[in-house]
């Protein structure tokens, strides 16, 4: 499975892929991040991230993207523009009728440190470990994407069988 991590943000976008399946050692083809002008107005900046993950989405072709959920911060401005980051990705991903899975930034630090409660550095080490890379990418944004990317690789396969399980009990329940 290849699938693209992205880790929303106005000023810079996180993006990786990584490719694999779970229980083998996954490859990281490619990380880097979108930024866009602090100083340009949104509506610009917008259009730059979108452009930003079409290329990616053009140059990797992905199976799948996964995208940070957004969560409640104190500061409403910084939700207010990692949203439309956000939507701008599954707004790409939709229009090419690539699956988008939403994770929460604790599932993510769960799946790659084992806590919902890993700081950035630790993040950051896992998955230059798991990834078997050199040193951890930079900035963070980075290591948060291919971490997403890594999260989604190891626990789709469980969420799909649940999710099936559900619909296959839902079922029965209408036919008897």
């Amino acid at each position: 499975m290849r699938v693209l991590g992205v880790d929303p943000g106005l000023t810079r976008c996180g993006v990786g892929v990584v490719e694999g399946v779970p229980g083998r050692p996954l490859t990281m083809l490619a990380v880097g991040v979108v930024r866009t002008p602090v100083d340009a107005d949104l509506g610009h900046r917008l259009v730059a991230v979108e452009q930003g993950i079409e290329q990616w989405l053009d140059t990797h072709r992905p199976e799948v993207v996964a995208v940070e959920r957004v969560f409640s911060q104190h500061n409403v401005r910084t939700v207010m523009g990692t949203a439309q980051a956000s939507a701008v990705a599954m707004l790409c991903a939709a229009r090419r009728g690539i699956p988008v899975a939403l994770h929460t930034p604790s599932e993510v630090k769960a799946a790659v440190t084992g806590t919902g409660r890993a700081d950035k550095a630790q993040v950051g080490a896992m998955v230059t470990r798991l990834l078997r890379l050199d040193a951890p990418p930079k900035p963070a944004d980075a290591a948060d994407a291919l971490a997403l990317a890594i999260c989604h690789i190891w626990r789709a396969p469980a969420q799909n069988r649940l999710q099936q399980a559900v619909a296959l009990h839902a079922s029965k329940g209408r036919t008897a």
